[in-house]
């Protein structure tokens, strides 16, 4: 059975080993003339490229010092050709007390604050909704549910993609919301694993495909950009989509999907709009 990493107190560790073992030594720097029989670098190349001693190093990827300094994270970083988002995860593995509040203690209420609410009244014409860390929907509106059933409350975006069969006809690039759902993932529980290590858990029991994706350690932070789905009633849908992490200790991000002005996808979503109006 695959080993379940959200038990493994070695996170640091982990994630340092899988990024080592990424990097092409030639590429950085190493020069051989003997067959090279291990992916990437060797612990002992990580380390002096960074400037650390190769005994140290192994103490940390070996998870027998958990606490390295700035310095040391920055110098392996660059190493491994970290990104920003890469950084933050590195870091937060070794002070998730600097991580967003709400990190360590038992998970909040799932209540969306009333002001929210109304805001996603005002906004019937977009598909707009409410996800805790655990991506459980908490609220959305009508339209929002009536373009993907997964955006609405009761539903779990993990869950919907992995476990649920319309995940594949709806998501046009599948694959790619996978990966990214399962890196964004990964990014939030390093800031708070009370909330979601038994939530990566059972996902990894239940989907082999997520379990694949987050072995891979890919970590990710993405606020904006575009998906397109295949919906029922409108065809293909193009919408481009923000994020908005609302202040306060639970943790709640605001989705909000739209159309570009003027385009076949703005026609489209108007159409569902007003269907949702009349039925």
């Amino acid at each position: 059975m695959a080993r379940d990493d959200t038990q493994d107190d070695n996170r640091l560790g982990s994630f340092l080993r899988n990024r080592r073992e990424r990097i092409d030594a030639s590429s950085a720097g190493v020069v051989s003339h003997a067959r090279r029989r291990v992916k990437g670098l060797r612990r002992e190349e990580l380390a002096l490229l960074a400037g650390v001693s190769p005994s140290y190093y192994t103490r940390i990827e070996q998870g027998r010092d958990r606490h390295p300094s700035r310095e040391i994270l920055e110098a392996l970083a660059r190493v491994l050709r970290l990104d920003d988002t890469e950084r933050s995860y590195l870091w937060s593995l070794v002070a998730p007390s600097l991580a967003p509040a709400g990190g360590s203690g038992p998970a909040p209420a799932d209540t969306v604050r009333p002001g929210v609410l109304v805001l996603l009244e005002r906004w019937a014409d977009l598909p707009a909704f409410v996800v805790a860390p655990t991506r459980d929907v908490l609220a959305g509106t009508p339209l929002a549910a009536r373009v993907n059933p997964a955006w609405s409350p009761g539903h779990n975006l993990i869950e919907f993609t992995f476990l649920d069969p319309r995940a594949r006809d709806l998501y046009v690039e599948w694959d790619d919301i996978a990966l990214q759902a399962v890196a964004g993932l990964r990014t939030t529980a390093a800031a708070r694993p009370a909330q979601l290590d038994g939530f990566v858990a059972s996902m990894r029991e239940r989907s082999a495909t997520f379990r694949a994706i987050w072995d891979s350690h890919e970590v990710y932070d993405r606020v904006a950009g575009q998906k397109r789905l295949a919906t029922e009633e409108a065809g293909v849908l193009a919408l481009d989509f923000e994020t908005f992490a609302l202040a306060g200790p639970e943790g709640h991000v605001l989705y909000v999907y739209f159309p570009r002005p003027g385009s076949d996808d703005d026609t489209a979503l108007r159409f569902l709009a007003n269907r949702e109006r009349t039925t």
